[in-house]
Order: C-alpha cells, then structure tokens, then sequence
C-alpha cells in the first residue's frame, strides 16, 4: 500500500513537471523531456497520454524540429506557477484591481486563490487582506517587499526598514497596519515607536525591509486609506487649505484625483475639500477651475489671498 501510493505521488509530480516544461517552451522533444525528468521515451509518451486524458492538448509533431507541444484549448487547466511568479501575478492582479479593470482583476485573483497550494494561498491572502486603496493603483516596487510588509501585517509583527529623512537614511521600527495603493505608489501605515505616532511611507523608498520577531498589540487605528490620502493631498504640504465648495462631492471627485485632494461630503449639496500646496494662489486656483462657489474655511490668509488675486483678476480685466 505504501510503495503504490508512493508511486502514485511520483507518478503525479512528474505529469505536472512534464506539464510545467510544456507550458514553458513552445515545443521540447520527447528524448529533451525524458532526459530533464530522468525517465525513458516511453514513459515520457505514458505521460503525455495522462496530460491529454485531463483534458491537455498535447501535439506530437514529427521531422525536423518536432516534438512535443501544448495547444490551446477551451478545457485548459490553469497555468502551473512557481512561488515567485505566483506572488508577482497576485501583486500584478491586485494593483489591476484598483484601476480600471478593477472587476476582472479581483475575478481573476480569486480564481488564482482558489488553484495556488495552501502555502501560497495564506501568503496571497495575506497580502489581499493588508491593502486597502483610494484612486487607481501601479505596483512599481519588489512585490517580495509587499509580501514580507503584507505578512508582518498579518501576522503583528514589528518591521523595520531604512527611510529617507533629510539626506541620509535612517532605521524605522513600526507596528505595520495597512498597505494601501495609491495612484501610481504603494504607502504603509504603520506606528513608527521612535516617534510614537501614526505614519505613512512610501514602499518604493523603503530599503532593507525586514520582519522582525516581537509582536505587538493592535492600537485603535485611523482608517488607512483616508490617511494616507490626507497625507498625500494635503499633510505633506507647506500649506493646508480647506474649502466649503457648493457642488456635490461625487461631482468635485470626478473632477478632482484622489491624490490632490480630499473630498467630503457636506450635505445640501456641498462638500468639503481638503488639499495642500508649497503655494496657497497654486491651490486656490486649482479650486476656482472647478467652476463651482465655494468659501475658504481655512487657513485665515488664504481669505486674504482671495481678495487680492480677486482684485488682480478684475484690473486686467477692465484694461484696454
């Protein structure tokens, strides 16, 4: 009983081996794929047999540069991945599904979910469940990277990481909380111990990121992806400026990207925006191309700066 099902195993792994060098090249020849799995000819034409009663289209073509290869074919089985190409399709999907093919992205992530061997699924879950978004998303960062912030996420432990703090790099220790995508970057919120405070870094910054053994307690935590996104329309600006704009806020978001501002509804069919700038006329004016009414709520000078530009405006003109 052992032997046979020893066997079986045996005889399992090289099938899917065998379909896997298939997948990976577009023709191999029966002596090339008996010599790679260590078998004879014959066993390598068993094998075949075995791919084709599963419903692979496997061709035998003959002459000079024949051999085997995989067809295309409405039954094909899903594709056979490594754990590196799978953990990068996963990253591939997820940033998909913050964009515009946001549907057919997290489709294909499930079905991924569903085929992938149980080691894989945990660490594919694990970064699913560890990002949140605002906007449409690229994932232009080592996706190993993602998946060791997305498991100490998971898992609460510490991570450390060099960052950029003026002109040199410093080590960080954070509690990791949440990934979230954001345009085109990728952001952690974590609570960085040295500052004691809630944090947002960019990954693609991040350098010599690790996991490290001490677990922490979860902390109450801000919503992610409002955090970040404040962070990056607003809190990392010289200025912070904050307007009553007499439009509805589905109307200003679509007008406005989810990186240069914060949009909140204020009901009455107003909202709130929330944006930053090294220049308070810079936003001020990109709030009057919106073309709506709107009031300054915040900050007091930037009153001033609307009367004064209001001024400028109407001189030029009424000049001949």
């Amino acid at each position: 009983m052992g032997r046979a099902g020893g066997a079986e195993r045996g005889t399992t792994e090289r099938v899917l081996t065998l379909l896997g060098l298939l997948q990976q090249h577009p023709v191999r020849t029966g002596p090339e794929l008996a010599e790679r799995l260590g078998v004879t000819p014959r066993t390598i034409r068993r094998d075949v047999e075995r791919l084709r009663a599963l419903g692979y289209p496997v061709h035998a073509d003959q002459g000079v540069g024949g051999g085997y290869r995989l067809g295309p074919g409405r039954n094909l089985p899903p594709l056979l991945l490594d754990d590196s190409e799978a953990i990068a399709t996963a990253v591939a999907l997820l940033a998909g599904a913050v964009d515009d093919t946001g549907d057919a992205a997290l489709r294909a992530l499930t079905k991924l979910d569903r085929v992938l061997p149980a080691r894989l699924r945990h660490d594919v879950r694990a970064l699913s469940g560890a990002v949140e978004s605002f906007g449409g998303g690229r994932a232009p960062v080592d996706p190993e990277v993602l998946m060791t912030l997305a498991r100490a996420c998971r898992d609460e432990v510490e991570a450390g990481f060099d960052y950029p703090s003026g002109d040199e790099l410093r080590r960080r220790r954070v509690e990791p909380y949440r990934l979230v995508a954001a345009d085109r970057r990728w952001y952690l919120l974590g609570y960085d111990l040295d500052r004691a405070d809630w944090r947002s870094f960019r990954v693609d910054r991040m350098r010599g990121v690790a996991a490290r053994t001490w677990r922490f307690r979860p902390r109450a935590a801000p919503d992610a992806a409002t955090y970040v996104q404040e962070a990056v329309a607003s809190r990392a600006y010289r200025h912070r400026a904050r307007f009553l704009v007499h439009a509805p806020a589905d109307t200003v978001r679509a007008q406005v990207p989810a990186s240069a501002a914060v949009v909140r509804s204020a009901g009455s069919g107003r909202c709130e925006v929330v944006s930053g700038a090294d220049s308070l006329d810079f936003v001020l004016m990109h709030v009057v191309l919106l073309g709506h009414d709107f009031e300054v709520v915040e900050p007091p000078e930037l009153g001033e700066r609307c009367r004064v530009l209001a001024e400028r405006l109407r001189s030029a003109g009424t000049r001949q």
